[in-house]
């Protein structure tokens, strides 16, 4: 039975009200990349073109895609050079490992520069900076801590010494896979993974780890013109600089969107709001602004989750969680079956972005924020779904049931007679006789025949 169309509707609304209030209350400020605005200027004669890229923030799968097609354009209008000013605290290793790919690939000569004074090129913004044709930094910045880091939900568990010696081993291979060709320390840099270390501009210029110390990106250009640096695969190249323009390389609209959103915190709230639209539209159809609003969210966090690594205990936790809200409204448990949903959905939530290097799993405030206000809802919509199934038909002949009418004209036993309903006048009969103006009961109705029998009259 359909529930009226404004209350229900109130009802979703209210549920997302609650769910998008809640969110903010257990989410952590996050960093979001911000591009430099585009100078798009054309290559006049004897000018070269340094496309400037800029890495600002958490390292995430759509910064990896705003990098990658940063130096594919610089390829294709034959820059001198990319330069990356970064400031970041690390991020994911799958989108640390593409940019390195991008970079080390590279046919433009590419130059990272931790920038400006206070940045931090920590964790995967040090193997970033390692693998660059030019490392630099800027004074008073520092880069380092680059022990990978095993995160669920922003929760660090205890691991045995094999697996953490098995992460360990790992990185360092791949962190000396490439700066042994690059010319820089690899003992030094491993300490950074192995013990941890972090190194001020100084410290690592002085250990070999970056080629320079630059006080701006125009000092630094100025200091690469006419340097001679060895590419990844052995080769020569000298940078001429002394006629630069700059070509700010700025994210798309489309990045600019898809950062908003594929966050790990951002698309478990999507996951949540499409599944209590879809689920809201499923058990009272016909309101379609649930079924409208619940299939725009989850296509996005469908989308925004291609771009992160998915565990999928995490995602049958989720939907395990479902299942037990469901059962909890339609049997007697005592709140074991809301509990073991509420756990389940905290624990999906925890396990649902895998993030081996830095924490970038969904945190636990706005797990906790989400889950315990979507558990009270998932049960309470259910419950009405439940009790609507008890309530009386309230249109169509059906509704005359129970309904009490007045005998117009005696009525025999098995005979047909007529009788007043609602203000209508009705066929009916009775298995007992009727006397003219008794009161009757509808017990059932055939076409457009009803059943009656006599209400016992109370002595006054």
């Amino acid at each position: 039975m359909k529930l009226p169309r404004s209350p229900r509707t109130s009802v979703f609304f209210l549920s997302v009200a609650i769910l998008c209030f809640a969110f903010p209350l257990g989410l952590m400020p996050a960093q979001s990349v911000r591009a430099s605005h585009s100078e798009k200027t054309d290559t006049q004669p004897g000018r070269s073109d340094v496309e400037a890229l800029r890495i600002d923030g958490e390292v995430d799968p759509i910064l990896a895609n705003y990098i990658d097609e940063g130096i594919e354009a610089a390829g294709q209008r034959h820059a001198s050079l990319v330069l990356i000013t970064m400031d970041t605290p690390g991020g994911l290793s799958d989108s640390m490992k593409d940019i390195i790919q991008h970079i080390l690939a590279s046919k433009i000569p590419v130059a990272v520069y931790v920038s400006p004074t206070g940045a931090r090129g920590a964790s995967a913004g040090f193997y970033i900076l390692l693998s660059a044709d030019v490392a630099a930094m800027a004074p008073g910045t520092h880069t380092g801590s680059a022990s990978p880091i095993l995160s669920i939900g922003g929760w660090v568990p205890q691991i045995d010494e094999t697996l953490r010696k098995k992460i360990n081993t790992d990185a360092t291979a791949f962190l000396r896979s490439y700066t042994e060709k690059r010319g820089r320390n690899p003992q030094l840099a491993e300490t950074a993974v192995t013990e941890a270390k972090a190194f001020t501009e100084q410290e690592a210029l002085r250990g070999g780890l970056v080629d320079l110390v630059a006080d701006s990106k125009e000092d630094l250009l100025a200091k690469l013109n006419g340097r001679e640096i060895t590419r990844f695969d052995g080769s020569k190249a000298k940078l001429d600089l002394s006629n630069f323009t700059l070509v700010r390389f700025e994210l798309s609209a489309r990045q600019k969107f898809l950062n908003r959103i594929v966050e790990p915190d951002a698309v478990f709230v999507l996951l949540i709001i499409g599944v209590l639209g879809l689920y809201t539209e499923f058990t009272h159809p016909g309101i379609i602004a649930p079924g409208v609003v619940g299939g725009i969210c989850i296509i996005l966090a469908a989308y925004a989750l291609h771009f992160l690594p998915v565990n999928l205990a995490g995602v049958f936790l989720i939907l395990l969680a479902l299942v037990f809200f469901i059962l909890e409204a339609k049997y007697t448990s005592h709140g074991v079956l809301l509990a073991g949903g509420i756990i389940s959905m905290l624990l999906g939530a925890t396990f649902l972005i895998r993030s081996p290097i830095t924490g970038g799993g969904v945190s636990l405030g706005v797990a906790l924020a989400v889950t315990v206000p979507f558990a009270a809802l998932s049960v309470f919509l259910m419950r009405l779904v439940l009790r609507s199934r008890h309530w009386k038909q309230a249109t169509g002949t059906e509704e005359l049931v129970g309904s009490q009418g007045v005998v117009m004209s005696a009525i025999q036993a098995g005979a047909e007679g007529m009788i007043r309903v609602h203000g209508e006048l009705w066929r009916a009969v009775s298995s007992r006789p009727l006397a003219e103006g008794s009161t009757v009961r509808v017990t059932g109705v055939q076409g457009l025949q009803l059943t009656v029998e006599p209400v016992e009259q109370v002595p006054a």
